[in-house]
């Protein structure tokens, strides 16, 4: 439901990683989830505290599968002592509550996750009427934004609230009896994803930060300090990703899909896939002033209802690029925003 249909053209992921990752003491858990994306990765950290790392989303199905991997590695979800979340998406969070009441586990996210959590109905009312007012601003007709609406409240059961007994903060740290967890925020695909990183092991959890298999859609989104106007995600995913590329990791385990044994050559492609797709864009605003989701009808064609959101972000994601870089402007017709290029 949240990644970008790019795929990666060369292979940075590697299913030999977990068999690494389980020499460390983290084992993953392929769980089922009812979206495009497939399986989420939960991790299960044999330390103490017992620390499970998301918990899939909120579904009998799902609480079932995790059990009996759980059972598989001689462990009870009674027996998790830590629950750490790596951002607010149902399919990582939907199953906070359950694990939480079952075994008294205490539950750390960051601050930006802990209000989508613990109010969950209120936080995904509040997103779908911010969607709905950005979908009609960028020139979405009225019933394909109606449609996805309806579309969006049928997910709803997926997720669920959930406590919070821990807000994490950039720099912060998760003390392990066998290890150190350093916490870094890296807002972007989500506004509160977290990256979990054990430095001496050079291992990171990285949520659905970076993909190996996909690109990361940098869904949008709220302004942090404005809820009406919409925030520069996929710049702001963009910064995230350099600083990414800045550590000196051996391995990253993503929410999805295999470790990634080469983080700095798939982020240096992650941003030449962004420059060449903002390249594509600029060229169609050029040949004349077009609404986003004009935009996206010349990339992907007629787009099906429940992509109309995702292709939305990916378009104004990389019209930010080019604004920011002066090439395009914008200007409001009629009550939707077109885009044209600055030099006619």
């Amino acid at each position: 439901m949240e990644e970008g249909s790019e795929t990666t053209t060369a292979t940075y992921g590697s299913a030999e990683g977990w068999a690494e990752a389980a020499r460390a003491g983290i084992h993953r858990l392929s769980i089922p989830t009812p979206f495009a994306v497939g399986r989420v990765n939960i991790l299960l950290i044999e330390d103490e505290p017992l620390t499970l790392v998301d918990t899939g989303p909120n579904s009998g199905t799902s609480l079932t599968e995790l059990e009996r991997q759980l059972q598989a590695l001689g462990r009870r979800v009674e027996e998790i002592e830590l629950v750490l979340v790596t951002h607010q998406h149902i399919d990582h969070t939907g199953l906070v509550r359950i694990v939480a009441e079952r075994s008294g586990a205490q539950v750390a996210a960051h601050e930006r996750a802990a209000p989508f959590i613990e109010n969950y109905r209120a936080e995904a009312q509040a997103e779908e009427e911010f969607a709905c007012r950005m979908m009609l601003r960028y020139g979405i007709p009225v019933d394909v934004a109606t449609a996805l609406q309806a579309v969006s409240r049928s997910f709803r059961g997926w997720g669920a609230s959930g406590p919070v007994h821990r807000r994490l903060r950039d720099g912060d740290t998760i003390e392990l009896r066998e290890r150190r967890l350093e916490v870094h925020h890296r807002p972007g695909h989500s506004p509160s994803d977290t990256l979990f990183v054990d430095n001496a092991r050079r291992i990171a959890i990285v949520g659905d930060h970076l993909l190996a298999h996909i690109s990361s859609n940098p869904l949008l989104t709220r302004h942090p300090d404005d809820p009406d106007r919409r925030d520069r995600v996929l710049l702001r995913y963009l910064d995230s990703l350099r600083r990414t590329r800045a550590m000196d990791l051996d391995l990253c385990l993503p929410g999805h899909g295999e470790p990634i044994v080469d983080h700095r050559a798939l982020i240096d492609e992650r941003f030449a896939l962004h420059r060449r797709r903002a390249e594509k864009i600029y060229r169609l605003i050029a040949e004349r002033p077009r609404s986003a989701y004009e935009i996206a009808q010349e990339l992907w064609g007629n787009v099906a209802v429940t992509q109309a959101y995702l292709t939305l972000s990916e378009v104004l994601g990389h019209v930010d690029m080019l604004l920011v870089d002066g090439r395009v402007r914008e200007r409001e017709n009629d009550g939707v925003v077109v885009f044209e290029a600055v030099d006619g």
